[in-house]
């Protein structure tokens, strides 16, 4: 291994752990090709991983559903996971997963004939957004552009073809906003760019329906530690009406934990900072991540 290869963190890549830089796949591969693939995105903290079987269970769930076959048992990835978290020597650490349809040799959409790649990376911690931001709350802008509806492609897969979800980000980032939530065909507010929407209104936690959104594993999370603290949630429709009026709006990721919004569409929010319930549900959350809760040890 040369010294520049010693810094480099290893990734897993087709049955082989290599270091990032020598990574490849084909030109010819059906996820750069067509998008045609799923991933997941799983969180390294304190030398746990946080919900790992339930990401990994999600990303087998995604894969039935578009007709890929993983080439791996669960149970063996579940292991290639942990040793690429193992061998980034990370406290902290942004892991993905993603299988894509792979390689033919006929580079053309009939998905016939091909191999799948597996690809599993780790990165040091990747925030969204940096601390000061997250701290006092972000803005967005309800975008233009809708999420893709669930009649053309279900949101609970977890899939590589993003390509409306970055036309809304880009939309908010060159207006001035520091991130974009999303409506759907009627209008409703659905979820942002890797984001989970939630709203607070007179101390109810209120999330989108299921329908037309990812089903996020923080979500998830989120309406656990509302319920252990003592607050009321539900999964409701949402309007921009609605969310103008809340008390208090936060998203939740994987890359950023739970994050306060300041302000919507040049309208203040609540009191135009982070509320308290989001900084409960933050606190809270990062306290399981701190004390391994729900983690599975790799260092």
């Amino acid at each position: 291994m040369t010294q520049e290869n010693e810094n480099q963190l290893e990734v897993y890549l087709n049955g082989e752990f290599v270091p990032e830089n020598e990574a490849k796949i084909s030109v010819f591969d059906h996820g750069l090709l067509y998008g045609d693939g799923v991933y997941d995105t799983l969180c390294g903290w304190n030398g746990y991983i946080f919900k790992l079987e339930q990401h990994i269970d999600r990303l087998y769930r995604s894969a039935h559903t578009i007709k890929m076959q993983i080439p791996l048992k669960k149970e063996e990835l579940l292991e290639k996971v942990v040793e690429v978290a193992k061998r980034s020597k990370q406290k902290n650490l942004y892991l993905k997963c993603y299988i894509t349809r792979g390689y033919s040799e006929k580079p053309l959409l009939d998905p016939r004939g091909c191999v799948p790649t597996v690809v599993i990376f780790g990165k040091p911690y990747l925030w969204l957004l940096d601390s000061e931001k997250s701290e006092k709350g972000i803005t967005a802008k309800i975008t233009n552009i809708r999420r893709t509806p669930d009649q053309c492609l279900d949101g609970k897969i977890k899939n590589l073809n993003y390509l409306n979800i970055i036309m809304a980000k880009m939309e908010a980032i060159e207006s001035g906003y520091d991130e974009a939530i999303m409506p759907g065909l009627d209008g409703s507010i659905l979820e942002g760019p890797g984001y989970n929407v939630f709203m607070v209104s007179n101390g109810k936690v209120i999330s989108p329906p299921t329908e037309n959104i990812l089903v996020g594993i923080t979500r998830e999370t989120c309406f656990e530690i509302a319920k252990e603290i003592g607050l009321e949630s539900a999964e409701q429709k949402i309007t921009s009406h609605d969310i103008y009026n809340a008390d208090e709006v936060f998203l939740s990721s994987t890359a950023g934990g739970v994050i306060g919004v300041r302000e919507i569409d040049h309208r203040m929010i609540g009191t135009g900072q982070t509320g308290p319930v989001t900084k409960r549900i933050r606190e809270n959350y990062f306290k399981r991540l701190e004390n391994g809760v729900n983690g599975t040890k790799y260092l």
